[in-house]
């Protein structure tokens, strides 16, 4: 299986879903812009922002360690990390959401070595 692509894929549709999930609820709260104070607009926009600032970078160092041996386990988990992250944002799951948290700050630390290891 090509991992990279695996990641590209999962990774945009969760990204997808949540900006889907967005625009649902401003059609529902009749908000144009900004959160118009709605709590759970809040919690999706947030949702939405934090993948897109992980799933990028992340992105970035998968597409360099196309050749790695371990990037079946990097996209793996920083994958389900930023699932259990969404999801935990969306309900009130806040164990999952730090558990989630966790995971993808290991994930991309272990990235980080990987990459930071094929440089020199």
């Amino acid at each position: 299986m090509d991992w990279f692509k695996f990641y590209v894929f999962a990774n945009v549709l969760v990204i997808t879903l949540l900006a889907l999930n967005v625009s649902r609820l401003r059609m529902q709260e009749r908000v144009a812009n900004g959160d118009g104070g709605k709590v759970s607009l809040k919690k999706a926009i947030r949702a939405h922002a934090n993948g897109v600032e992980h799933v990028l970078p992340y992105g970035m160092m998968m597409f360099a360690l196309q050749e790695s041996s371990l990037l079946v386990f990097l996209v793996l988990s920083f994958t389900l990390s930023r699932v259990f992250h969404g999801v935990s944002m969306l309900g009130a799951f806040f164990n999952l959401r730090r558990l989630a948290a966790l995971l993808t700050y290991v994930s991309e630390g272990a990235a980080l070595v990987v990459l930071g290891g094929s440089l020199f």
